[in-house]
């Protein structure tokens, strides 16, 4: 497989690991938003969310919180950003799971926008229909 983070994982690249398991593997992203943006990757292959076990997602989560802190602590971020892509359209560049930890700091210019438009009720009506609500 010719995948960036597998070859990460397996340790054929170089990386800036900040904690591991059995799991997961912590590194700092080699393209990082701000100081100390930091990647969770699963150690076994999964392409997006859609495909990541409730085993490893249940696990996911309290490393996020405990790296988050200790992101916190040693950086005194102001602020962090969680953040997880699934497919191209929604920013995947790398298709193989990986959560995105980014301190954020006072005035550091990252933007992140999106409409903050209410949409008229018959939307969430369909929206809830669809979900067989």
């Amino acid at each position: 497989m010719d995948c960036i983070f597998c070859k990460i994982v397996e340790g054929e690249l170089s990386s800036y690991c900040i904690y591991e398991d059995e799991l997961f593997k912590v590194i700092l992203d080699a393209y990082p938003s701000s100081v100390g943006h930091t990647l969770i990757l699963t150690k076994k292959h999964y392409e997006n969310v859609y495909e990541l076990p409730a085993e490893e997602a249940a696990a996911l989560m309290p490393l996020a919180v405990k790296i988050s802190a200790k992101l916190k602590d040693a950086l005194g971020c102001d602020g962090l950003n969680v953040l997880q892509n699934n497919g191209k359209v929604a920013g995947q560049v790398i298709n193989h799971y990986h959560m995105h930890l980014i301190p954020r700091y006072n005035n550091d210019g990252i933007v992140m926008k999106w409409s903050m438009e209410k949409p008229a009720e018959e939307s969430f009506q369909k929206v809830m229909e669809k979900l067989g609500r």
